[in-house]
């Protein structure tokens, strides 16, 4: 099962089919992601196959490499175990 923190990502990714660095998570979560673990936590995602990432190279408005990340099916699949077996995630909602 996956943790509530981890549900909230997935439904942040969900609707972004391009996917989304983690920066931009933070902000869409509106305070519930903090710099400190959401690589931390991504990484772990991702090697659960719940989510992909993708190295995007520097460009002149970014300096430095930076990843984007996509939900997978598998991501999808305990996305909507963890909305069914708590309760707290509306269909295709945001905890």
């Amino acid at each position: 099962m996956i943790s509530p923190t981890e549900a909230l990502i997935l439904s942040l990714l969900l609707n972004r089919s391009d996917g989304a660095f983690a920066s931009e998570l933070m902000h869409l979560s509106e305070g519930k992601l903090k710099r400190g673990s959401v690589y931390t936590i991504l990484g772990r995602m991702e090697l659960a196959g719940l989510v992909s990432s993708k190295e995007e190279p520097a460009t002149e408005a970014y300096a430095m490499p930076r990843t984007i990340y996509r939900i997978t099916g598998n991501g999808i699949s305990a996305r909507n175990e963890f909305g069914n077996w708590t309760g707290l995630i509306p269909a295709g909602g945001v905890l």
